[in-house]
């Protein structure tokens, strides 16, 4: 996906901003990144409060290979549910989860004690 068709995706909640990256595409929606574009595939952000959700709507969850020889990641991004690509309601709705995931996940780093 191009700029443009990710910009037009995302129109039911205001203006994204994407930035390359991963060899792919991040989205960013009010300074957080709510989604990923890779391989032409998009996949909204998703937590443990939002991740059944997308599960039980038949989204699945992003993994990539990592390094040669240790086990895949699953990282906390899922596929774009099908009601979501011909349903501007339900796309909303869907990235109005992926904005939740991203806050949530934002006030959970601010609580965290600094590395030493």
């Amino acid at each position: 996906m191009d700029h443009v068709d990710i910009e037009e995706f995302f129109a039911p909640i205001g203006p994204v901003r994407v930035r390359s990256m991963f060899g792919g595409k991040g989205i960013y929606a009010e300074g957080r990144i709510i989604a990923l574009e890779v391989n032409g595939d998009l996949f909204l952000k998703a937590d443990a409060d939002s991740a059944p959700r997308f599960a039980q709507a038949g989204a699945t969850q992003w993994v990539y290979a990592g390094r040669p020889g240790r086990k895949a990641v699953a990282m906390p991004y899922w596929s774009v549910p099908e009601d979501a690509l011909d349903d501007i309601d339900a796309r909303a709705e869907w990235l109005g989860l992926a904005i939740e995931a991203a806050e949530r996940s934002e006030r959970a780093k601010r609580r965290r004690p600094p590395r030493r």
